[in-house]
């Protein structure tokens, strides 16, 4: 082989490892605050005035009245050529809450609410047992979040 063919066959390599060299991937500036969330449905939200979120995992309890918000649904409008989307937000008539709690794990939970309604009486407590999620919703490379929701309605409580 000539100096060309030594030339082309570097060159080559090249190429062909310079597709192998790790780019860092850039992770999202998003914090995540680990805690229980809890959705009002539309339909019962009207006869709630306050909420109490208890929540206990590995031998520890956190409770605390959570403040509710209304909650919305997001509706895609558009994307110009060059990538630019916008949305929309409309209010659904569901109540939104939520209880923060840094140590949340994959171990299991157990979340009650408790509160008042609307008229001042009492709700009926509900009491749900289940194990958050954990996911990776900006890549592996990004770090595991873990996720804990919960759905009340007139029925009761259940894991969203």
């Amino acid at each position: 082989m000539g100096k060309i063919g030594v030339a082309f066959t570097l060159a080559g390599a090249v190429v062909l490892l310079s597709g192998c060299v790790f780019e860092p991937v850039a992770c999202p500036a998003v914090g995540h605050v680990a805690g229980v969330s809890v959705t009002v449905a539309a339909e019962y939200a009207d006869q709630v005035g306050s909420l109490r979120l208890k929540a206990c995992q590995d031998a520890g309890c956190t409770a605390k009245d959570v403040i509710l918000n209304p909650g919305a649904v997001t509706a895609d409008e558009s994307c110009t050529p060059d990538g630019v989307c916008s949305a929309t937000s409309s209010p659904d008539g569901t109540l939104q809450g939520f209880l923060e709690l840094p140590a949340l794990s994959e171990s299991p939970l157990e979340v009650t609410v408790s509160g008042t309604s609307t008229a001042g009486a009492a709700l009926p407590t509900r009491t749900l047992e289940f194990t958050p999620k954990g996911e990776y919703p900006f890549g592996e490379q990004c770090g595991r979040v873990i996720s804990a929701a919960v759905w009340l309605d007139a029925a009761g409580l259940r894991q969203r």
